[in-house]
């Protein structure tokens, strides 16, 4: 009888009201958003961080996605925002949930333009490495996440879990 009664109700809600009730009686979640980015020699783009832990500053271009946004389109947002670079986006190569209110997805992005001039807000360098010549102080997750794009040449969809 509760559980007709809560359908009834539910049914008569429609639209906005059910999204309202849905979204308050579900995790709402920030979407950070990676993009392991190449050049037409196969080199990945790394960022020297200004605000990441001192002993690892070094990672791939990253941000949160914006209301309204395509992770494909913060993809290529974060690249412009933090190097002026221009990128095409490519494939998801990782998804991840499981943090207390952070998804996180990865996408392979190809080089397409723009001059390299940082946000010194954010970023104090930069640089392009060949996969087997990655620096010092580069996050563990980040690596992982290159070399397994790297060695299929291609896509390489990790397990969820691992953060990327």
């Amino acid at each position: 009888m509760v559980n007709r009664f809560i359908g009834a109700l539910w049914h008569r809600l429609r639209g906005p009201l059910q999204w309202r009730v849905m979204w308050l009686a579900h995790a709402t979640f920030m979407v950070g958003v990676t993009g392991v980015v190449r050049d037409d020699e196969g080199r990945v783009l790394l960022l020297h961080h200004r605000l990441w832990r001192k002993d690892t500053p070094w990672g791939l271009p990253t941000g949160y996605a914006r209301r309204g946004e395509t992770f494909e389109q913060t993809v290529v947002r974060e690249v412009k925002e933090e190097t002026d670079l221009d990128v095409t986006p490519g494939p998801l190569v990782r998804l991840t949930s499981g943090y207390r209110l952070r998804a996180e997805a990865a996408y392979e992005a190809r080089l397409s333009g723009g001059t390299l001039r940082l946000d010194p807000r954010e970023i104090l360098d930069a640089g392009w490495y060949a996969p087997d010549q990655l620096p010092e102080g580069l996050i563990a997750s980040h690596r992982e996440l290159i070399l397994g794009v790297t060695a299929e040449q291609g896509t390489a969809v990790t397990r969820a879990g691992r953060r990327a």
